[in-house]
């Protein structure tokens, strides 16, 4: 049983690790944020990260990411990638010749979130796109795990990337990476972490696996799962290795409210909304066939409810209504591991009010509900 620190209402549905409700992360952000602000602070510095994105006004900007971090001298970026010593930026993970990263082969028909429509798991788009008419067994997906990003998200379900962040290790160039695709790999899937902090390295490997591929006649799909918070240039560029390719850009919107998203993530969700509406409008009606953009949600009890999901499913329908649109069961994770997984009714709730406006809704993760 939770309570808030602020309202000091008491329910299962509010995490006593952050201590502060969805109904006064709302109403009452300035106090919420500076409570949540308290943790996150804590937590980031067992991992030695910067508290929140660094705006130093005599500090170089990086640019790589959303957060347009401005480092002071001797400080490092919210990912703890990029640094600025004695004046110059120096990234330590993320150029073409050093992605801090892990990887393995994800066996086809995989769990990714876009499942439900891609060439890989469904054979849509073939034979342009994919090798079968059905699901590719036999070949497999490279995942790319990448270990920083550009959120501080608390509910985060794969936090051990900050210990790669740490640690600035597993290192591997972009040729190197690039090396690992093989003539059973038909698709590249960037996650992490999120591919959002290291985007050189991920463009410049998809570049020389595309052409390999191109010249031995060999399908190769460039997806992305991330938080979509990266700069334009380089969203543009993912989304445009994608749609060449038969790939899918998939970005996670995590909450519609500007201070959930703060509260529950660490930076703003601008850009993140921003990239998704450029690319939508930008290729999503150009490739019919297999979608090149879709989106997911995943439900946090208390705080990502339907009120969140309505927002998101509005924005997402005033691009297009077909974009398919995954709402995802929560696991408790991290720091916010004191609530319960996504009930079925918070679920079914959530796709009725998603449905309303948009065509292609799935809830994912249905093993999870509780």
């Amino acid at each position: 049983m939770g309570r808030c620190l602020i309202c000091n209402s008491k329910s299962p549905l509010i995490s006593d690790s952050i201590g502060v409700c969805a109904k006064c992360i709302r109403e009452k952000s300035n106090e919420a944020l500076e409570i949540i602000g308290r943790v996150r602070k804590a937590t980031r510095e067992v991992f030695s990260l910067p508290a929140e994105v660094p705006k130093d006004p005599n500090g170089l900007k990086c640019g790589i990411c959303g957060n347009e971090c401005i480092i002071g001298v001797g400080m490092k970026g919210f990912c703890g990638l990029t640094y600025n010593i004695n004046g110059k930026l120096v990234r330590l993970g993320g150029n073409p010749d050093n992605g801090v990263l892990e990887w393995y082969y994800d066996p086809l028909p995989t769990n990714c979130v876009a499942w439900w429509f891609c060439p890989g798991c469904t054979g849509t788009g073939y034979p342009k796109y994919a090798y079968k008419p059905t699901a590719e067994t036999g070949y497999v997906n490279l995942a790319v795990f990448y270990g920083s990003c550009s959120l501080d998200c608390l509910f985060c379900q794969n936090w051990h990337y900050r210990n790669l962040s740490k640690k600035l290790n597993p290192y591997m160039s972009s040729e190197e990476l690039a090396s690992k695709v093989n003539s059973r790999v038909s698709c590249i899937c960037f996650f992490g972490g999120d591919p959002s902090t290291q985007m050189p390295h991920a463009i410049k490997t998809s570049e020389i696996a595309m052409e390999k591929a191109k010249e031995e006649r060999r399908i190769l799909r460039i997806c992305w799962e991330t938080n979509g918070n990266m700069s334009r240039e380089y969203a543009l560029k993912a989304a445009e290795l994608s749609f060449k390719t038969g790939g899918v850009v998939k970005f996670d919107l995590k909450a519609w409210n500007e201070n959930i998203y703060r509260a529950l993530c660490g930076v703003s969700n601008k850009p993140s909304f921003e990239n998704f509406k450029m690319i939508g409008e930008k290729y999503f009606k150009e490739r019919s066939e297999v979608p090149v953009l879709t989106a997911s949600t995943l439900l946090i009890p208390g705080y990502i409810d339907t009120i969140e999901i309505e927002n998101i499913a509005k924005f997402i329908a005033e691009i297009d209504p077909n974009i398919p649109y995954t709402l995802l069961a929560f696991y408790p994770q991290y720091v916010m591991d004191d609530l319960p997984t996504t009930s079925r009714k918070q679920a079914y709730e959530c796709y009725e009010t998603a449905k309303k406006y948009l065509k292609n809704v799935r809830i994912g993760n249905v093993h999870l509900l509780s």
